[in-house]
């Protein structure tokens, strides 16, 4: 039952008419059949997999009252650390590495009897737009195995939507989890920083970075959502207040008298035009729902870009210092001839790649004296200045909505040399990590140009996320009902690829 929601996996295996072990022998099937072109995975924990199961599936037999996703299994991306599993983040720097512990979303994965596929590809230590910066190669969009999946969580994405597996974990720092969702039909969700514990995430920025759900429906993003997140005392920065009811506000179903907010500046010039179109359609099902439209303007958003790429390089320069061949990972140069410092120099020349050294040397010298008030100072007073614009847009609009990336899907290598084409694929996510609220992507039709995914963004406010959940389970299901089937079924994925 590969093309199930994980919703109906849960209650299929409570009902007794599936075991854990089969619905998971399933998937790794359909990996071994369909990953080779779509190189989803960088590792398969095929033997651990089955072992989850089996220890569920005999837990439901001895009567055990279960978590609601007991049994189902789930793809993690490979910046989370899971005990004795390779954890690479992409990058040949960690490439052998096995993390001695697990981080707090997979230690709450498997108190949820979540079973763990295996770890999925991303461009390195999450530093890129389409997973074309792996050090293991990229992945392939299964709507067009010549396209980009996003980035940087494209593997967990594309892992959804070529139905490897149910649900997914993604990371999001300017829009990881959520351009990914866009270009591959997906569902992704950044919750509020803190809501998610960062405990045994690899660090990238650490004060935009933030695990979230992925999965192919709004209910089942919602139901990852509850499963993953809390409090966590290892993580200071972990938000000590009760989750958000997502569930219950996944199966609301109604948005009468809510306000939603378009932002001006995060739909207009430089979008694609099928992108807009079905950007408005999704609005005017929205209107139809009883949700009254009104237009929002938050000017500072146009200067997001420009202050992420300080503040975020400037936090990974600082966070990679870590990776300096002493400690774990690989070791270059270490012939016996050499110094600590000129090993250290070697290896990071080979560990890291190109778009990886292009960030630390960016934020090295927005750090370096002389330049920290002009450069990082000053991006750190935009940031503020764009959560202010967050706040006041919050007294007109209960959440605002864009589209959630500017094109569908481009061609691997279209845009691989060109940075700022690049990074401009994150431009209507980046404020949402700049604010540290909550963001959600889902798929709102197929533009009439390629006949790709697009993807549509509501964001809400901080310890909120209940409201971009009640949101999307609307326009989910009013875009179902006039397409007549999920979007993912028209896929050439949702078959043999």
């Amino acid at each position: 039952m590969i093309h199930a929601t994980a919703a109906q996996m849960a209650h299929a295996l409570s009902a007794g008419e599936i075991t854990s072990v089969t619905l998971t022998e399933q998937h790794l099937d359909r990996i071994s059949q369909v990953d080779d072109e779509v190189h989803a995975f960088l590792h398969i924990d095929r033997e651990g997999a089955l072992e989850q199961a089996a220890t569920i599936d005999a837990k439901r037999s001895a009567g055990e009252k279960l978590s609601p996703l007991a049994g189902v299994p789930l793809a993690l991306k490979d910046v989370m650390t899971q005990k004795g599993i390779p954890t690479t983040c992409g990058s040949k720097m960690l490439e052998g590495w096995r993390p001695p512990y697990d981080s707090t979303v997979v230690t709450k994965l498997k108190s949820a009897g979540i079973v763990i596929l295996g770890k999925t590809n991303m461009d390195e230590f999450a530093m890129g737009s389409s997973t074309e910066n792996s050090a293991y190669g990229p992945t392939h969009n299964p709507w067009d195995l010549s396209r980009i999946p996003g980035g940087s969580g494209g593997g967990s994405a594309a892992a959804l939507a070529s139905f490897q597996a149910p649900l997914a974990i993604g990371t999001d720092t300017g829009g990881s989890i959520r351009q990914p969702a866009a270009v591959t039909g997906t569902v992704g969700v950044k919750p509020t920083y803190g809501g998610v514990s960062r405990y045994g995430l690899v660090a990238f920025s650490s004060s935009l970075d933030q695990a979230g759900p992925c999965a192919r429906t709004v209910l089942d993003a919602a139901l990852l959502h509850e499963a993953i997140a809390g409090y966590d005392p290892k993580d200071s920065t972990s938000i000590n207040a009760p989750v958000p009811q997502v569930v219950a506000a996944a199966k609301k179903l109604d948005i009468k008298g809510l306000k939603i907010g378009v932002v001006k500046e995060l739909s207009g010039a430089g979008y694609q035009q099928g992108v807009r179109e079905k950007f408005e359609e999704s609005l005017e099902e929205l209107v139809k729902a009883g949700a009254e439209i009104v237009e929002v303007s938050c000017p500072n958003f146009d200067y997001a870009l420009a202050a992420y790429y300080l503040i975020a390089p400037s936090e990974c320069s600082s966070n990679l210092a870590r990776f300096d061949s002493m400690r774990y990972g690989i070791r270059v140069g270490d012939d016996g001839n050499r110094g600590a410092e000129e090993v250290m120099n070697l290896t990071r020349e080979v560990g890291f790649g190109r778009e990886v050294k292009r960030r630390i040397i960016l934020g090295t010298y927005a750090l370096s004296s002389g330049y920290y008030d002009a450069y990082y100072g000053s991006a750190q007073k935009v940031r503020t200045l764009i959560s202010r614009d967050f706040e006041s847009a919050f007294t007109k609009a209960d959440v605002l909505v864009s589209p959630t990336a500017p094109t569908t899907a481009f061609k691997i290598g279209e845009k691989s040399d060109d940075p700022l084409a690049m990074y401009l694929n994150d431009i209507a996510t980046i404020p949402v990590n700049m604010a540290g609220i909550g963001g959600m992507s889902l798929p709102c039709g197929l533009a009439p140009e390629d006949g790709l995914p697009v993807g549509f963004q509501i964001m809400s406010p901080a310890m909120k996320d209940d409201l971009m959940y009640q949101v999307g389970g609307v326009l989910e299901a009013a875009l179902l009902e006039k397409w007549g089937q999920p979007l993912l079924a028209s896929s050439p994925s949702f078959g043999a690829i």
